[in-house]
């Protein structure tokens, strides 16, 4: 008898002692989301600087195509290099955007599987 009380007591104390590090595991997740959500709401932000950036590529070819028109290569040449650095910039800037938003999906499924076993323990 003494034994079986002495293992339900101990599977007691360990089932108390997991529940605040689940809590605080789902509190670190929160956390984490607000911060993953932030990002997320800078890369709003970035999408409308990778539409204006797209826009200014747009005009960068037109004037590149008119300064060969009217001969001056070097023009051309310079708008070309602006070009393409805009590009890697639309493109660095809509893979940050894919990781946040990847980052946010995985932190809300974290949370929710968090919150599962923090009632199934109850």
């Amino acid at each position: 008898m003494k034994l079986t009380a002495m293992v339900i007591t101990t599977g007691l104390l360990a089932a108390l002692a997991a529940t605040p590090a689940l809590a605080q595991d789902a509190s670190h997740e929160r956390q984490d989301l607000r911060h993953d959500r932030r990002d997320t709401r800078q890369d709003r932000r970035d999408t409308r600087d990778i539409r204006q950036d797209r826009r200014s590529l747009y005009e960068d070819r037109r004037t590149a195509r008119q300064n060969l028109r009217q001969g001056n290569t070097v023009g051309a040449q310079a708008e070309h290099q602006q070009a393409q650095a805009e590009r890697q910039d639309i493109q660095a800037d809509r893979a940050d955007r894919r990781a946040d938003v990847r980052d946010v999906r995985q932190d809300w499924r974290d949370r929710r599987q968090d919150r599962r076993e923090i009632r199934e323990d109850r």
